[in-house]
Order: structure tokens, then sequence, then C-alpha cells
């Protein structure tokens, strides 16, 4: 398969001509970026594919929540609605996404929009809510708005200077674009992460001289929904696990840790289920025997799959930074916001 997209290497010169020509039109001035006294909070990633965006932005609302007005701005992806939406209870993932209703879930205390036009998107909000900080969620390229503080993701087993451009690899644009950053985070990285592998890591991505930071993801302890579980008793239940994530290998990793004896349906990221996936789900399940059994999701996925199957349950997740080093980052992320409020 690699082999086969380096076969495509001609059409990445293309797309790197026109990214960068883009990218020279923005930095000029001939492209206008629409700026804002309001602060904005861009996260994203150089590549396609999961970085752990939610989870980042999910830390960066926990950081600021109970001192400042906070909303969430993404484009909505795959929902079934066009323009601005500002999330509400009556809202379903098809009007604004998975990630938007999750969001609007679990933090009860902050605005949840969807735009597809981000500079609309912000300006609708700072019209409609008053806002001390605004995260866009996935902007990295949405170079139209200018933000005031860019925080790249990038895996730690498929680092961005390690990726070629579409389609012979998966970066939306050149390795120099982590110039725009203002810290890089290294995401998805092993709890014991040796410090002379962060070193080296370091070492590679000096070049940009951004503040560099390494996260991982860390599972909660209680298994969410028709049953509340403690993680360490579902090693007692048969698991149906259901996921339509780009990456469910560190979940997996992490139930085999955990002794639990699941079996696996991957979908694609964002999958929107059909009837007739539904139904699969349901005789899988049901060939489960015994009363002590399960079905099991994502947190996102769950706001694509309640109340069309039955004993769903979900686990959380939340970005932990290496070596205590997220008061470093926290210093250097709230500086930036106390510097910037209007």
């Amino acid at each position: 398969m690699k082999f086969l997209r380096f076969l495509l290497f001609p059409f990445s010169i293309l797309y790197f001509l026109i990214t960068s020509i883009r990218n020279i039109l923005f930095n000029i001035g001939v492209l206008k970026e629409t700026s804002f006294d309001t602060p904005i909070i861009i996260v994203g990633n150089l590549s396609v594919g999961g970085t752990g965006k939610t989870p980042q932005i999910e830390y960066l609302v926990r950081l600021l929540k109970n001192n400042f007005k906070v909303s969430v701005l993404s484009r909505g992806y795959k929902r079934k609605t066009k323009g601005y939406v500002l999330v509400d209870n009556s809202h379903t993932f098809e009007d604004v996404g998975d990630e938007p209703l999750q969001y609007f879930k679990k933090f009860s205390s902050i605005n949840v929009a969807v735009n597809e036009n981000r500079v609309e998107g912000v300006q609708k909000l700072l019209s409609e809510k008053e806002q001390d900080v605004i995260l866009l969620d996935d902007a990295f390229q949405h170079r139209k708005i200018k933000g005031s503080f860019y925080i790249l993701l990038t895996k730690f087993n498929d680092l961005f200077v390690d990726d070629y451009l579409l389609p012979t690899g998966n970066l939306r644009e050149s390795r120099s674009g982590a110039n725009r950053a203002d810290v890089i985070i290294v995401t998805k990285c092993p709890l014991n992460l040796e410090k002379r592998r962060q070193k080296v890591i370091r070492n590679r991505l000096l070049k940009f001289n951004k503040p560099v930071f390494f996260t991982s993801i860390s599972y909660a302890n209680t298994i969410v929904g028709e049953k509340n579980i403690n993680i360490n008793d579902l090693k007692k239940y048969q698991v149906l696990l259901i996921t339509g994530i780009a990456n469910p290998l560190p979940l997996v990793t992490f139930l085999e840790e955990k002794e639990v004896f699941f079996k696996h349906l991957e979908f694609s990221d964002h999958h929107n289920f059909t009837e007739a996936e539904i139904v699969k789900i349901e005789n899988e399940f049901n060939t489960i025997k015994g009363d002590d059994k399960i079905i099991l999701t994502t947190e996102k996925d769950y706001t694509r799959l309640f109340g069309k199957v039955k004993k769903l349950n979900y686990i959380e997740i939340e970005t932990v930074f290496l070596d205590h080093k997220n008061e470093e980052f926290n210093d250097i992320f709230n500086v930036h916001i106390q510097e910037n409020q209007c």
C-alpha cells in the first residue's frame, strides 16, 4: 500500500505547490485573515486522521471554564445541516456532528456552535453571547481566521516530520506549517515514555523553535451508561466493543491490558450507523451467551448510538501531560489569555 502511494508522488508535488501558494498569499496579505479582539485558540494538526483534538479541546475547557466564558466552534463534520447552529438540547449528532454534541452534553457552562465558515461562526457567537475565549476545533488550515494562539498536535507514532503530503502521505500541508504553532504537543504517547526518547523527538522538532509537550490518554475508572461499572470489574463481563473512530488501537490495547474479553466491530471515523448495521450489532450481541454482557463504545460513538442499541455503555478519556508538564503548559496558555483579554 505504501509503495502504491509513493507512485502518486507527482500529485504530492502539485498539492505542495497549491497549498504553498495559498499559505504565501495569506502570509503576505493578498488573501485576508480576519482577526478578533477576543482570544481565538486554534487546535489542529498538519495531517488527516485522529491526533487527539477532542480530548485536547476538553482539557482546555476544563482549564478555562471556571474563570472565563468559553465557547467551542467546530465545523460539525458530517452533520446534515448547513451554516451556523448554536447547539442546544433539541439537537442530535445529525444536526451538529458528534464531537460538538459531546462537548455540549459534557460541559453545561459553555457554548458550543458549528459553522463551516469559521469567521462567520465567530462573528455570530460574539454577537449572541458574551465571550472571553473561543476554542476552534480542527482549524489549523483555516487561514481565513487569524487565531491568537495555535496548538499543533502530532501523534507519537506518526510524527508530522516523518510524513509526506497527500496523496503520498497524510499531510494536509507541508511540514513548514508548524511554524505557525505557538506550542507543539506530541499526543498518544506511552505513559512511561522515557526522557531519552522524549529528547530524541524534541531534537527532531527543534528547528521549529516551539515549546514541545508530551501527552497521553487516560481512561476513566468507571464505564458509564445503562449501568456504571468499575473498570477493574469489566473483565467479569463479556463485551461487544463498537468503535467508529480514526484509531481504536489505544482503546483495544487498554482493554487487553485490563484482561477484558471482548469482540470488536470496527467502523470508519465519524461513522453514521445504518439500520442494517444496528441490526448487525444487535445480532452480534445476542450471540454472546450469559447475562453479564454489555456493549461498550467510545464517548464520541455514544452520541451516534444512543437510543439505537440496548445495554450501551461508554468510557471517557482525558488528556494527561507527561512528567507533570501540565503546569508549564497551563502557565504559557494562561499568560496568553490574560494578555489578550479585551
